[in-house]
């Protein structure tokens, strides 16, 4: 046990003298404050001379509870200071020895001192680096992302400085702040979640001993409607697209609004905005764009691409159900066009569950693929022959198949408002913003296109089964009750599907009854015709019912024969009439020692009479 400074190296200072001493090379210069100072001198790894300093803060060096020596920093620069330092680790070295401490318990009070950061980023290092299966990334870039951000956020705004700070009160604390300024269940699950995580990770990294944050309290996100999204209809879809592909050109034609409540002046920026577009404008801005840019072709064309390969990226998402991210992430290599079922190759580390997938593409849209690939190859050959390089080929496979923009989720905002599927609502504020919502409160998104892929395959009657297939979901509950817009399925078109069923075929409904062909109660008809006073003509009409019910049919010949001689008595006995037909089902008939317990009805083709042994 001791103390001890540690040594450590620094680059040799610039305007350093070297000299030698006794065989030993050394440095001379001056420090920051003028006083001059000398070193030993020492060869790097990298072959410079470097100089040799000693630490001003003391280094406790002793013998853990396993029995081996330690070194560690201890921050203090008296020795009165370090040895109390090292006064408590040589007594938990001794409970360790004593068996009063467990090995773990001890490395973790080695934790608890040590900046939350450093440990935030040390889990986050054992996140990026997990791995699944076959070597591949357990975590996707999105979902690593996402943790981050929600773990430094929560960190930070629970003041957690270090470990020995995590408190669970105060991480609820922060739910209820946070949930009462109108952060969403599901966001708010996500912040706790990744709290709890890096908990258990500092449990199993013996860093602490018990995760404070295991179980956090979950909101329902059920009763969260704020995100719930709705499926587009063909003809919003349609419009969708135009506007898409319009708006970019549309932006360079809006006309000028003067604002009502500034003064008039032409000159100020701050009295006059530029018309928003809306469907009732859109096409008129346009033209008036179209008209502004002939005399620039180039900034002309690079906005009809831009319109062009948005409403390409609008309908790849809708008839792939590609995710956002799994869009952005797709290179030229993954597509193929030219085999006998045209597909798009997602990787592991793009998709979502983590799982590669082979994605089916349609007719019209593979013509759309190729079409945009075509006009990047020739950008690309037109780029190559101004700057006179060599013309290339082919694009390349690593080249992103789309530009899909960060800032996608607002753009398709404004798409949505020239569409006419959204409109501006002015707060209370007096601010106007775009509103989504229809007159349930779904909103629409870029995501609401993943939606609308689930609900038309369900509209148009793909199977529940298959559905869930394309989206590529792990249950099918998911596809059918979260990503199925009830609102699109015909439903009055599904009830016509059912048989009909009428009252009355006109050709003696009630007559049918009598016959026994509807599988009616014999007892029933003789009810109804006892009240109308047919009483007569019901007792042949009861006997021509049953008869063809008690046809000898092979095993329950003794039926027959026991209630074959009982006709007249039931046509005579007009008060037993609702019950003769229950008395007669339960005859017994004695077979040996046994009774076999027989009904009026006739044998049916697969079904065995049950025996009774009593």
């Amino acid at each position: 046990m001791s103390l001890v400074r540690q040594q450590y190296t620094k680059p040799l200072p610039k305007d350093a003298e070297l000299f030698t001493q006794d065989g030993q090379q050394y440095a001379r210069w001056r420090g920051r404050d003028g006083k001059r100072k000398t070193a030993r001198v020492t060869t790097g790894r990298d072959g410079q001379p470097r100089i040799v300093l000693r630490s001003n803060k003391l280094s406790a060096q002793y013998r853990n509870g396993a029995g081996r020596v330690e070194r560690v920093a201890t921050g203090c620069r008296t020795k009165e200071a370090a040895q109390t330092l090292l006064h408590e680790l040589n007594v938990r070295a001794d409970k360790v020895r004593a068996g009063a401490w467990t090995a773990a318990e001890d490395s973790v009070l080695d934790h608890q001192a040590t900046p939350i950061g450093e440990h935030v980023d040390a889990y986050l290092d054992a996140l990026k680096n997990k791995r699944g299966k076959g070597g591949k990334r357990a975590v996707n870039r999105q979902h690593y992302g996402n943790v981050a951000t929600r773990l430094r956020r929560i960190v930070a705004e629970c003041k957690f400085t270090a470990l020995r700070d995590l408190s669970r009160p105060a991480m609820e604390r922060w739910a209820d702040l946070r949930e009462a300024e109108g952060m969403g269940a599901r966001t708010l699950n996500g912040h706790l979640a990744a709290l709890c995580a890096f908990g258990n990770w500092c449990v199993s990294a013996n860093r602490l001993v018990s995760n404070p944050f295991a179980r956090p309290p979950k909101r329902d996100e059920r009763t969260d409607p704020r995100r719930k999204r709705r499926a587009l209809t063909e003809d919003e879809l349609r419009r969708l697209l135009r506007a898409a592909k319009l708006r970019p050109i549309a932006e360079q034609g809006r006309a000028k609004v003067v604002m009502a409540d500034k003064p008039r002046d032409p000159k100020s920026r701050r009295t006059w905005k530029r018309e928003t577009l809306t469907a009732d404008n859109l096409e008129s801005a346009y033209r008036r764009g179209l008209e502004a840019l002939q005399t620039r072709p180039d900034e002309l064309a690079k906005l009809e691409r831009a319109g062009a390969e948005r409403a390409l990226i609008y309908k790849t998402l809708v008839l792939t159900g590609l995710r956002k991210s799994e869009l952005a992430a797709l290179t030229i290599g993954c597509v193929e066009l030219e085999g006998q079922v045209p597909i798009v190759r997602l990787d592991a580390n793009a998709a979502k569950s983590g799982q590669a997938a082979e994605i089916p593409l349609r007719a019209d849209l593979v013509e759309d693929l190729r079409s945009h690939l075509r006009v990047r190859l020739q950008r690309a050959q037109d780029a190559a022959r101004n700057a006179g390089e060599p013309l290339p080929v082919h694009l390349s496979s690593r080249d992103r198949l789309f530009v899909v923009p960060d800032g996608l989720v607002k753009i398709m905002d404004r798409d949505l408002l020239a569409a006419g599927i959204a409109r501006i609502v002015v707060g209370e504020d007096g601010a106007e913003r775009i509103d989504k919502r229809d007159e349930r409160g779904r909103t629409v998104d870029v995501h609401a296109l993943r939606h609308t892929f689930g609900t038309h395959l369900s509209k148009n009657g793909v199977a529940p089964r298959t559905a869930q297939a394309a989206m590529r979901h792990s249950s099918i509950e998911l596809t059918m009750n979260t990503y199925t817009d009830p609102r699109l399925l015909d439903l009055s078109g599904a009830l016509e599907q059912l048989p009909a069923l009428p009252l009355d075929d006109g050709n003696g409904g009630d007559r049918a009854l009598a016959t026994g062909t509807d599988d009616a109660p014999s007892n029933y008809l003789a009810d109804r015709i006892d009240r109308a006073g047919e009483r007569n003509d019901a007792h042949a009409s009861a006997a021509r019912t049953l008869t063809p019910m008690l046809t000898r049919t092979p095993g329950n010949s003794g039926a027959f024969e026991a209630l074959s001689g009982k006709s007249d008595e039931l046509l005579d006995r007009r008060d037993r009439r609702a019950s003769v037909a229950c008395d007669e089902r339960k005859q017994h008939v004695a077979r040996g020692d046994k009774m076999r317990t027989l009904g009026l009805e006739p044998r049916t083709h697969g079904l065995k009479g049950r025996c009774s042994t009593d």
